[in-house]
């Protein structure tokens, strides 16, 4: 049993002995020769990226509040913030040069590691309780929704004792020491570079997958308005030229819109040019790298490893709409795609850092991703609470009351202030008008974690994840997400949540509390009885590529179209292709004054590629926003239903509905016969027509 007893405690292959029991020699100096400066500078690359990126874009965040007082532009804003990073950056180079030139004027010893010798014992009956009760619910979990007919009850029932059990033995452990910290050795050169080439590939990749998406007429539409106006939008931008009341689920919070729609304008360039072309590839290398650290942090051995299993999960584990690589790549310029794939891994990162050592950079970077957080999406209001309140009762657990309080007020105090500032100042923050549909525990789990052999997969990272990740605090925080995420599961709370809180909107997201792609990586780092490290090693390598079989075998990848998901030759928006050519050549027309009423997918294409063009039906779904049974909505419900041709109202339904409109241009596919014969009768004449692909006629108010 002693290698079920080391998967409790996820000891390091070779850790390295303790200070005191190496031999003192004479102190040697740092290496500073150019290679070696390469090197160090290098190895440090993805923190210093990521870090920089979370500080920048946190300050960007509080400027953009705080232009809501001065009423600055958002060009005037962007400015402003360029210089104070600027000036931050200069202020940062300072400090490291002094630090450095310190440091220099001593000798330098290597980094403390504790010692290794001694490992608390673990309670086998327990550990194997846990292990069991874990396979039972991923086995089940996994077959839920195949048509199996289990019932949920038994995976919430196996989950919820795994979950229990793993927290309670981690518990343990923590509390008989002695034990090697959870702080492994930095990452290596070779590693830091394996993860910037991977993390540029990735964004390269970028370029050439598009996965057009409704809600990118609100996250691109709206970048693209500032940018033509410089002005930021308090009122509706899509049915209205800022003058309807905006809608209640989406306050003004998040200001990734702004900053790609004020970058567009400072450019110069179309604001959606500068979402997909600049920005997508950046936020690319950053996710990638924040996915990275998160893994070299807690995997207990064999990081690069366990980092090229998570990256392959989020490139073949696509097809469904809540799938977590759903939300990477191809959506990673809407802030809630970078929120789940960036923000969470390092929050959970910043927690465990701060827990080990309590210093006050770490402190620091909880509350600048914090800011981030809410920056992206006002999600990060709901799940943040989940995910610092799940790390928070793990380390009560063991006595760290103290930093578990400090890092929820440093995590949580501006997301919810910033709420609650704009709900006074606003109104009533509503969920009408965005996904409130509600899924239960059961359909939950099958869209975010899927089903089948890859559910079981997830399921296992899930309930085995605490027994896997590095010792101690890792593993601590390990168990907290899942322990929290097993109680969610349980039928009945997820539905007390929605009655008692109303964000049915977001309780699908829960799982996103958990760092999912880490914890599939860790699965190949688990000890395989083996004689030589050699075996260990192969093994080790054999069980990752069984992993990546599966995905690429059961799953749905990134780049098939069952994802929704285009692949080009070439560079291209996120819109298909034949839609935003379309909708370029109706810009192009000399239109008369009023509304556009074309086919729903052109109407939502021309919003992105201009503001200008007002349209009859941005798209359909906000209309809850509005009161469906108001005349309002069923005046475009019905003039969309016309131009789509799936309906054939008659003139006299028609004209009414165009005149409260004011509808000037009718542009229909050459295919709907019925529409092209009843606009002259309704007073339009035609004045453009457009060629297949794509074959196009629009029609014009007579006079």
């Amino acid at each position: 049993m002693a290698n079920v007893d080391s998967i409790a405690v996820a000891p390091t292959d070779s850790d390295p002995p303790s200070r005191s029991a190496q031999a003192p020699g004479p102190a040697v100096g740092p290496d500073r020769s150019p290679a070696a400066r390469v090197r160090a500078l290098v190895a440090a690359a993805p923190a210093l990226l990521t870090d920089g990126a979370v500080v920048a874009f946190a300050l960007f965040t509080v400027i953009y509040h705080a232009a809501f007082i001065f009423a600055l532009r958002p060009s005037v804003t962007f400015r402003i913030w360029l210089l104070a990073c600027v000036v931050l950056a200069v202020v940062a180079l300072v400090r490291a040069r002094r630090r450095s030139a310190a440091t220099g004027a001593e000798s330098e010893q290597p980094e403390a590691v504790a010692s290794t010798d001694t490992r608390p014992a673990v309670d086998r009956r327990l550990l194997i309780g846990v292990l069991v009760a874990a396979a039972v619910a991923a086995l089940t979990a996994g077959v839920i929704g195949t048509g199996a007919g289990v019932s949920w009850w038994i995976p919430a029932v196996f989950g919820l004792l795994a979950a229990i059990g793993g927290i309670l033995l981690l518990r343990r452990v923590w509390l008989a020491g002695p034990t090697s910290t959870s702080i492994g050795p930095a990452p290596t050169a070779a590693q830091s570079a394996y993860a910037l080439v991977v993390s540029v590939l990735v964004a390269i990749s970028s370029f050439f997958l598009a996965r057009n998406t409704p809600d990118d007429v609100y996250y691109v539409g709206k970048s693209v308005w500032i940018a033509e106006r410089d002005l930021i939008p308090l009122n509706d931008f899509l049915f209205s030229e800022n003058v309807l009341p905006a809608m209640g689920s989406q306050p003004p919070i998040p200001s990734i819109e702004v900053f790609n729609g004020a970058l567009g304008n400072v450019l110069g360039i179309h604001a959606a040019s500068a979402t997909w072309y600049l920005m997508l590839p950046i936020l690319a290398v950053l996710a990638v790298l924040a996915l990275w650290r998160l893994t070299h942090r807690w995997a207990p051995r064999r990081p690069v490893l366990a980092f090229t299993v998570a990256i392959a999960y989020l490139y073949l584990v696509v097809g469904g709409d809540a799938a977590l690589g759903t939300f990477h790549l191809p959506r990673l310029y809407e802030g809630k795609g970078m929120f789940v794939s960036a923000v969470i891994p390092l929050m959970w990162l910043y927690l465990t850092e701060w827990f080990d050592t309590r210093s006050r950079r770490s402190l620091v970077l909880i509350v600048a991703l914090s800011i981030t957080a809410i920056g992206l999406t006002t999600t990060a209001a709901i799940i943040l609470p989940m995910l610092v309140g799940a790390a928070g009762f793990a380390m009560l657990l063991v006595g760290r009351w103290k930093a578990a309080v400090v890092a929820g007020v440093a995590a949580l105090a501006y997301p919810i202030g910033s709420l609650v500032v704009s709900r006074l100042v606003l109104g009533g923050l509503s969920a009408d008008g965005a996904d409130d549909a509600f899924f239960d525990a059961a359909y939950t789990y099958k869209r975010t974690l899927t089903v089948g052999v890859v559910g079981v997969i997830s399921g296992l990272a899930l309930w085995c994840g605490p027994l896997l990740a590095r010792r101690r605090t890792p593993a601590l925080l390990t168990a907290g997400a899942t322990l929290a995420l097993s109680v969610l599961f349980v039928p009945g709370v997820l539905e007390t949540l929605s009655a008692l809180s109303g964000i049915s909107v977001v309780l699908w997201r829960v799982p996103w509390l958990l760092a999912l792609p880490t914890l599939i990586g860790l699965l190949c780092t688990v000890r395989v009885p083996a004689p030589t490290p050699l075996l260990r090693r192969a093994a080790a390598g054999g069980l990752a590529a069984a992993l990546v079989a599966s995905f690429a075998i059961f799953a749905t990848p990134m780049w098939s179209a069952t994802s929704w998901v285009e692949v080009h030759d070439r560079p291209t928006w996120k819109l298909p292709q034949q839609r935003q050519s379309i909708a370029f050549w109706i810009k192009g027309l000399e239109r008369p004054p009023g509304l556009l009423l074309a086919p729903k997918t052109i109407m939502r294409a021309s919003l992105i590629v201009t503001s200008e063009v007002r349209v009859v039906l941005p798209r359909d779904f906000y209309l809850v926003e509005y009161d469906l049974e108001s005349q309002f909505a069923k005046d475009r419900l019905l003039l969309a239903d016309f131009a789509d041709g799936t309906e054939k109202p008659t003139s006299t339904e028609l004209a009414p509905a165009l005149d409260r409109l004011d509808v000037g241009t009718i542009c229909v596919y050459n295919g709907n016969q019925y529409a092209r014969e009843m606009a002259p009768q309704l007073g339009y004449q035609e004045f453009a027509k457009r060629r297949a692909p794509g074959a196009t006629t629009c029609f014009r108010r007579a006079g």
